[in-house]
């Protein structure tokens, strides 16, 4: 909804008043307040608990930081939370065979934020750079964690725009017709996923999930009429332990379509947007079918959504005032736009050959990446990215006293976002996501590893403009009137116009351009215009 802001302002000489009344626009627009960064190391010595068994290879393992706490203060802000870590370890006791064990790092940090202030909303992104687990021995683990906290404040900064004056009788303005983008929308949703898949024929039913991996693909949103569409891939792994007596071990990976609206009030199509995303809770069970068997497994996944939304609008801006009848003064203030220049989506093709140290690869069975944003330059031909994927693989070794291996690869990736004319000093927001990922053996010491990652950059352009503030009204003094001549010859020179010819004598611009015969309002240095008072 558009909302509107009148300001009067009024003197009085010999009975005569003038009324000036300057409307104003309100338009929304959002601005970060204040960011910082921090790193955190964390580590601590896990003991096996009592009801598992030792430990004798390490295989497998996850780190993701949770955020349970923020509590923002002057210049700083204090965030509670902690890595979640799981491993994935091998046992030699008889009779065992995998074992997942899970734990956390708990931390309690405070990031120096300059401009914060108590009541502020943070928002925080943990990202979890490295997770290591070593054993000490074969009842404790050392779980060591490198943490980076981004926090930022955000805030709506309103800006008034002035786009019409009433002056009555006598009045003079001049607007310039500008495109703005406001903040139509911003809020945070969630997208809830839920599916579930049979295990293949030929596998054993399941007794229970060492590991899983859910992977998104691919989703994009798109704005229609009071919703927003979700289209994406979900890629599913589990790594289960099987009914039977040597309790087998299987694997079994999945794809899941997903198509769905999200409730959007205000949301249209055509809209620009800049929506991030993060995988939120995340649960994968084994089920049982219709035949009361371990067969099915149910999926039931949360993608945590920030939405902001632009709506872009054609306007005219007051730039100055005059009247014939008054002196009118324009008070002006600094303000400042965003505009969103544009939305552009890319990817690029990674690709590396790895060689496993240990040197003997029977199966591939998983492979997971991340990818880690590093640098984000601007340049001539667009913008620059430069970071790296981090791809872990599970493997089948085919020994029997260590039958399960893993590794990790650093891939480095750098891509050019085309995308012309971006000067320096605007904002280019870039989500950065991995759509595909492969991995083949090419003997057993050798691995292929394909990825494709995905760009979505949202630009942004602040624009500094003078904005009319507020007027002040006074009468137009008799000395002033007197002084202003009846009819006169004025030579135009660098920079006039009609409107600062017409200014400067207290006549309109249409009698000035009537008189002289003008169809255009160009004028050339060294013209000659006639002026005539009213």
């Amino acid at each position: 909804m558009t909302e509107y802001l009148h300001i009067y302002a009024n003197s009085s000489i010999d009975m005569e008043v003038f009324f000036v009344e300057l409307t104003k626009k309100l338009l929304h627009m959002d601005r970060t307040k204040c960011e910082a960064a921090a790193q955190v190391s964390l580590e601590e010595d896990i003991n096996i608990p009592d009801a598992k068994p030792d430990v004798s290879q390490i295989v497998f393992e996850r780190g993701e930081a949770l955020i349970d706490e923020v509590r923002p203060g002057t210049d700083s802000v204090i965030l509670r939370g902690a890595v979640l870590f799981r491993v994935l370890y091998q046992s030699s006791e008889e009779g065992e065979g995998l074992v997942s064990l899970g734990g956390k790092l708990p931390f309690e940090e405070k990031v120096m934020l300059r401009g914060c202030v108590s009541g502020d909303t943070v928002e925080v992104s943990p990202v979890v750079e490295d997770l290591t687990v070593g054993m000490i021995n074969s009842r404790k683990l050392n779980v060591a964690s490198l943490l980076t906290l981004s926090v930022c404040v955000e805030e709506i900064a309103d800006e008034f725009l002035p786009t019409e004056v009433s002056l009555g009788e006598g009045a003079e303005y001049c607007k310039q017709p500008m495109t703005v983008t406001q903040l139509a929308i911003c809020k945070k949703d969630i997208f809830r996923v839920k599916e579930e898949a049979s295990l293949p024929n030929g596998f054993p039913n399941g007794v229970q999930i060492l590991w899983d991996s859910v992977t998104l693909q691919d989703i994009t949103f798109r704005c229609v009429e009071e919703q927003l569409e979700v289209t994406g891939d979900v890629k599913l792994f589990v790594l289960y332990e099987g009914e039977g007596e040597k309790h087998p071990i299987r694997s079994f990976e999945t794809v899941f379509h997903i198509r769905g609206e999200m409730e959007c009030h205000g949301c249209k199509e055509g809209m620009l947007s800049n929506i991030t995303y993060t995988c939120g809770h995340r649960e994968v069970s084994l089920v049982p079918d219709t035949d009361g068997e371990m067969r099915n497994l149910d999926l039931d996944l949360v993608l945590d959504i920030k939405l902001k939304l632009y709506q872009e609008e054609e306007t005219g801006i007051v730039t100055d005032i005059y009247s014939t009848m008054s002196e009118v003064t324009a008070v002006d203030k600094e303000g400042l736009l965003c505009k969103v220049l544009c939305n552009v989506t890319g990817k690029s093709k990674v690709m590396s050959k790895e060689t496993i140290r240990d040197g003997n690869i029977l199966q591939l069975l998983h492979a997971e990446a991340t990818v880690f944003p590093e640098q984000q330059t601007i340049v001539g031909e667009g913008v620059k990215l430069q970071g790296s994927i981090q791809v872990k693989l599970l493997y089948i070794t085919g020994q029997d006293e260590t039958p399960y291996g893993h590794c990790s690869a650093t891939i480095p990736y750098t891509y050019l976002m085309d995308i012309p004319a971006v000067p320096e000093q605007d904002l280019c927001v870039v989500q950065a996501d991995i759509d595909q990922l492969q991995a083949a053996m090419l003997d057993g010491e050798n691995v292929e590893i394909k990825a494709m990652l995905s760009f979505a950059a949202t630009v942004f352009r602040k624009l500094p403009i003078r904005l009319i503030d507020s007027l002040e009204e006074a009468p137009l003094l008799p000395e002033k009137r007197k002084s202003l001549p009846g009819m006169a010859i004025y030579v135009v020179k660098d920079g006039d116009s009609l409107w600062s010819i017409g200014k400067r004598y207290y006549v309109p611009v249409e009698s000035l351009r009537k008189i002289n015969g003008l169809e255009k309002d160009e004028l050339v240095k060294g013209q000659k215009i006639l002026v005539m008072k009213g």
